[in-house]
């Protein structure tokens, strides 16, 4: 069994999903620390003024200190801005009318208290619109014990993985050896990101995924995987 894991993100870019597809399971890793100015609540999205930041905004108290799993949503109407802003960015866009109703549900008929539900729910949206059929794990159903390298080797153990891809910044703390010693082959992520037709002017790189399918829909997993690797 191929695993990755990867903290909850808002409206991932491409490389996330490739990280996924490579693997049979995907752990959904809600019980690591809270990121400030990461992509825990944010992303990028491409409008005629250029790429612009779409923040949920989250408490702060004690966010330093807390599992990504436990913060909580600011609900004071981010959702219609962030709805607001896809429309008017990709209204033009070729697969605009397929995508935009799961959107409009997702962000608009659903309230969120906690920033984990609200993206694992873009990721599961993600996955569907990309054909990606890799399995979902909850870390925080799980029992996993230890820190950094020693931590993602108790995940493979308890969930009986032999393969597992780490991202690319994993070569900086991954101990090598004792994945070697349990047996376990450890894989780098390297992801070459490609280019595809998209609206507003000069190609702009690492846009949520959204940018993506709305431009050019069901040929959007073929262009995500083109030059990358497509199996461990």
């Amino acid at each position: 069994m191929i695993l990755t894991a990867h903290q909850p993100v808002y409206i991932p870019w491409l490389g996330f999903f490739h990280k996924i597809y490579l693997t049979d399971y995907y752990c959904y890793f809600d019980i690591a620390q809270y990121q400030n100015k990461d992509f825990n609540n944010r992303n990028l999205i491409k409008t005629n003024e250029g790429p612009i930041w779409l923040s949920v905004p989250v408490e702060s108290k004690n966010h330093f200190s807390k599992k990504v799993g436990k913060i909580k949503i600011i609900n004071n109407g981010w959702n219609k801005k962030h709805f607001r802003s896809i429309s008017l960015a990709y209204k033009k866009s070729k697969f605009y009318d397929k995508y935009i109703v799961e959107i409009e549900r997702i962000l608009m008929r659903t309230k969120y208290d906690l920033l984990s539900d609200l993206n694992l729910e873009f990721i599961k949206f993600g996955l569907k619109a990309l054909d990606i059929k890799t399995n979902i794990i909850i870390a925080s159903e799980n029992n996993f014990e230890g820190v950094k390298s020693d931590l993602v080797l108790d995940m493979c153990k308890k969930l009986g993985a032999k393969k597992y891809l780490f991202g690319s910044e994993g070569k900086n703390y991954a101990n090598k050896e004792s994945f070697i010693a349990n047996d376990i082959k450890a894989y780098f992520q390297e992801y070459d990101h490609p280019e595809y037709d998209q609206l507003h002017g000069e190609f702009c790189p690492k846009m949520s995924f959204l940018d993506l399918i709305f431009n050019e829909g069901h040929n959007s997993l073929k262009i995500l995987l083109k030059d990358n690797i497509k199996s461990l």
